[in-house]
């Protein structure tokens, strides 16, 4: 039995952006390391990161309305083409799987053309690409706490979800073995 969906608490801003001391470069080195800090910081931190992607969605959105639904449709139309493509297509399930990062670049280039086509090229380099920065800065500098930490790992066993797991997961970034746990913890609990 899954968990319910939940969107986590907002976190207090001297939480979400404490001193520097909180801040540090992630190692270039270990790719691995750099992802889990990332993937750990969206899923602690994503209820700030949707306020702040909101905010900006809102301030384009009244300057610029139809640029940014042109946006927001070509954007969700291509995010949901290419889930729709790596689970029919084999080559493209094993790229994403292979290469996640160059996947999520490889499908926000390919809005960006089709939003250049439609001449709402500023509309989606504000409002979409600026706040994308912005999370994905934050969330690569911002180091990790004990809470994030256990937060996370009840997120990963499946005995909480919130709509950025499901997010990650469509886009196999969670962890193989954390999917294992959830799945032996589901079985214990049909027992």
């Amino acid at each position: 039995m899954m968990a319910k969906v939940e969107l986590t608490p907002l976190r207090p801003w001297d939480d979400f952006f404490p001193g520097s001391e909180r801040f540090a470069k992630p190692d270039l080195k270990d790719l691995s390391k750099w992802n889990n800090r990332v993937v750990s910081n969206l899923l602690y931190y994503q209820t700030n990161y949707l306020v702040l992607a909101v905010a900006a969605f809102l301030l384009v959105g009244f300057l610029n309305p139809v640029g940014m639904f042109t946006a927001m449709a070509v954007v969700t139309g291509v995010f949901l083409g290419s889930v729709w493509a790596a689970d029919n297509r084999a080559a493209i399930n094993s790229f994403k799987r292979h290469n996640p990062t160059a996947f999520v670049i490889a499908v926000m280039v390919v809005s960006y053309l089709l939003i250049s086509m439609l001449g709402s090229v500023m509309v989606f380099m504000s409002a979409i690409t600026l706040p994308l920065a912005l999370i994905f800065a934050h969330a690569s500098f911002r180091l990790r706490n004990m809470k994030n930490k256990l937060e996370n790992k009840i997120e990963r066993a499946g005995l909480k979800r919130s709509p950025m797991g499901i997010l990650l997961e469509t886009l196999d970034q969670q962890e193989e073995n954390f999917q294992n746990i959830q799945s032996f913890l589901e079985g214990k609990l049909k027992d």
